[in-house]
């Protein structure tokens, strides 16, 4: 191989699209199912950062609204506009610092195809129907994405441009020998590659550890969580909520009868702690509660999700307050290593630019190109929520889906439409003695 990419989230499978569309010999490896840990346990948000204006990230804000305005262009089947109502209560920020900031995020990134910001109006009846206090506040523009969907449609397009998509495969260990690297994989497998892209998100340092090298950049480990709740509002649009403690809070419609809200910033220790707490339930539960009329409580949660981030280690002495811009590590002693320390899946494509860059690969290749879209079948047997036995058969033998979780809730969110009993029928088709 050319290039051997560890890690099946949005860094890992935009480095591999990026590598096979310069033609590369290309295999990425991924231990669970493609987005199967943080990059789809996102807030949906295709979106510039409007809050790291605050942290004086300029460059990154600019950087991300470019990407956003490409990305829009580039698959509009799994990206569309979104509007956002930013109400002016609770607000620890003057009116004017606010009207500056958005002023800011509409002229940073140079020409959009968006809204521009604007103040909210007595006649957005839509809007301020339910909010507890009819006030002023702001409308301004960004966009939702399928985030899970936007992993496997970057592995897709560079599988059909010959990367090979290896899941349920761990880096066992990897050595130098002769100019090359030699992996091991689970499953007794060897393979030889001149390049090893370290995308494993989270396990970044872990994975270090299996190949030898060495980093000067760290990791801050940073979990968010999100509720679900029954919808709190008619329209398609979102709200942001500042919260007393200067957080931000979305709250976004969601899947045809629900209300996703989040996220948190929890600093935690290990990859796996991505468990949402009681405590973080209720905090979601309470920034909801101070803006809209519909109030709710942890009985009123029918699902919820948790992701931790790895989130380069800049120093900052508050998880919120940590940069979400990334870090590209290159080990050239010897066959080369490219480690990734942060990111986000706004500037995924960017950073899987700069990473080919850095490893000699300098013409971009990806900044026009769109994302392939074929209809998924539709017709047959109802499992329920509108899942076929037919799309159930795509999503195994097109995208790599195995489990019953990688369809039900990653290739689709319809788990959130279906009984037990629905989803259970879900998991034994998916027993082997079903597949083709």
């Amino acid at each position: 191989m050319d290039l051997l990419v560890v890690g099946g989230g949005i860094n890992g499978t935009a480095i591999a699209r990026e590598a096979s569309l310069h033609g590369l010999n290309v295999l990425l490896v991924e231990r669970d199912d493609l987005a199967s840990h943080t990059s789809s346990a996102s807030t949906k948000l295709i979106h510039g950062g409007l809050r790291y204006l605050e942290y004086y990230e300029f460059g990154l804000v600019r950087e991300a609204l470019q990407e956003r305005e490409r990305l829009l262009k580039a698959a509009p089947h799994l990206i569309r506009p979104m509007h956002f109502v930013l109400p002016h209560e609770h607000s620890v920020r003057p009116w004017w610092l606010v009207r500056l900031g958005l002023l800011l995020y509409d002229t940073i990134g140079g020409r959009s195809s968006l809204p521009r910001a604007r103040g909210l109006r007595k006649t957005d009846a839509k809007y301020l129907a339910p909010l507890k206090r009819k006030g002023s506040g702001f409308v301004y523009s960004d966009a939702w994405v399928d985030d899970a969907r936007l992993v496997v449609a970057n592995a897709v397009d560079a599988h059909a441009h010959g990367a090979e998509i290896a899941t349920r495969t761990a880096l066992v260990s990897a050595r130098r020998d002769g100019g090359v690297w030699r992996a091991d994989l689970s499953g007794g497998g060897t393979v030889e590659a001149r390049m090893l892209v370290n995308a494993a998100g989270p396990w970044v340092a872990e994975t270090l550890g299996l190949t030898g090298a060495n980093a000067k950049a760290g990791v801050r480990l940073v979990k968010g969580s999100h509720i679900i709740v029954p919808s709190l509002f008619d329209g398609d649009h979102a709200y942001m909520l500042q919260q007393p403690d200067k957080r931000i809070v979305f709250a976004i419609a969601y899947e045809h009868g629900f209300t996703l809200i989040g996220t948190t910033d929890i600093a935690v220790e290990r990859p796996e702690d991505a468990r949402i707490s009681d405590d973080e339930i209720a905090y979601l539960c309470d920034a909801s509660n101070r803006y809209f009329t519909t109030q709710i409580a942890a009985s009123d949660v029918v699902h919820t999700y948790s992701g931790v981030r790895p989130l380069y280690d800049d120093g900052a002495s508050e998880a919120k307050a940590v940069t979400r811009d990334y870090v590209l590590e290159l080990d050239t002693n010897g066959a080369p290593v490219l480690s990734v320390f942060g990111g986000k899946i706004t500037t995924a494509r960017h950073l899987a630019e700069e990473a080919l860059a850095k490893l000699g690969f300098d013409k971009p290749v990806s900044r026009n190109a769109p994302f392939p879209y074929e209809p998924i079948p539709v017709g047959g047997d109802d499992f329920g929520g509108g899942l076929t036995a037919e799309a159930i058969d795509w999503y195994r033998d097109k995208e790599w889906a195995v489990s019953a979780e990688d369809i039900l809730w990653r290739r689709t969110k319809v788990g959130l439409h279906m009984t037990p009993a629905q989803r259970d029928r879900v998991a034994a088709y998916m027993e082997p003695s079903h597949a083709g």
